[in-house]
């Protein structure tokens, strides 16, 4: 059973909304953590979430001014840390195409100085959060995850004597996230305008709550390698509009440079090392450094069929209009109505 009290946990991006929903929990979950580091390059996010987390009320809570890009500060920041959860990145596609090497210097090189920083400072645990946009990436963002997996991956193989492991969580479109579609949607509504990219456009939807479960699952079971993908619906575009502003116009816009109508979390090519769980599926890594009977037994595993990949579009469990709907009030307007 995973327990973090007593533990010291940074987490790289800690100001983003995923960032924020982990904090909450572990300190609703766990009230005796030792520390909580929030490494981040936004001063203001952070002076706000100082005000969530005044110190005399959470005197285990620590920010940190510093950038993924700077190795040395990284390294600092990491000393004392028993786990980190990686979740700093570029991610907005459009201007990832327009500006692909500062997108390269955060999520490539980004991702190499934390492994950097994990291995110098004896740190127990990394899990870093991926995106299903790395399967079989068309756009930058989109490979710079794909190269930011392989080297989480690849980093249990320099662990030398180590005790430490590094695995991944990759999952969808997280509903309410900053720069999602529902957020968006929900102030263009106000317009009468809904923006559509292409009528058959389809989404994995995941929440904030699912996807912390996810990495403290991850914590707590990970071998080393894993990359974890979680069994969610999907949902339509058309869907998502039809819930929202039932009475507006839907232009058809065109889809964005770098846009998929799908998005796929397992490609037919990987589910060759794939697995499933009751939870999870679990791409494997092509050279683990455990036994993969012992892991299929203990985690009561069995490989996908053969062929097997994971789509958006294919998927077998939709939300409808009305989920969506109970969704929107559920994790971003609980006074939402639809317009």
């Amino acid at each position: 059973m995973l327990d973090l009290n007593g533990k010291s946990i940074l987490i790289t991006g800690g100001t983003g909304s995923f960032g924020k929903k982990l904090v909450e929990t572990i300190f609703h979950r766990f009230p005796d953590v030792k520390r909580v580091v929030i490494y981040s390059r936004d001063e203001l996010k952070q002076f706000e979430m100082q005000q969530t987390y005044p110190h005399h009320k959470y005197p285990n809570i620590r920010f940190f001014i510093g950038d993924v890009r700077d190795g040395e500060r990284l390294k600092r920041a990491c000393e004392g840390i028993d786990y980190i959860i990686h979740a700093a990145a570029l991610k907005q596609v459009p201007a990832a195409e327009y500006n692909p090497m500062e997108c390269i210097k955060t999520n490539v090189f980004g991702a190499e100085n934390v492994i950097n920083a994990a291995l110098a400072n004896n740190v127990q645990k990394v899990v870093a959060l991926s995106t299903d946009k790395a399967a079989a990436p068309i756009n930058l963002y989109g490979a710079t995850k794909l190269c930011s997996d392989k080297l989480f991956v690849a980093a249990n193989n320099m662990r030398g004597s180590r005790k430490i492991t590094f695995s991944v969580v990759r999952y969808g479109n997280v509903i309410g996230s900053r720069g999602s579609v529902m957020p968006f949607f929900l102030e263009k509504a106000k317009t009468g305008v809904l923006p559509i990219t292409d009528e058959r456009m389809t989404r994995f939807n995941i929440s904030l709550e699912d996807g912390v479960e996810m990495v403290l699952y991850a914590l707590e079971n990970a071998w080393g390698g894993e990359i974890y993908v979680p069994k969610i619906p999907s949902y339509k575009i058309m869907d998502v509009a039809k819930a929202i502003g039932p009475n507006c116009e839907f232009p058809n816009v065109g889809i964005r440079p770098g846009e998929k109508l799908h998005e796929e979390m397992i490609t037919e090519t990987d589910s060759l090392n794939t697995i499933e769980t009751k939870k999870y599926y679990v791409i494997m890594p092509f050279s683990p450094i455990w036994n993969i009977d012992e892991y299929l037994a203990t985690f009561n595993a069995k490989f996908v069929p053969e062929g097997f990949k994971y789509n958006s579009g294919t998927n077998d469990e939709w939300l409808t209009v009305e989920q969506i709907r109970d969704e929107i009030k559920t994790h971003i307007d609980a006074d939402f109505q639809p317009k």
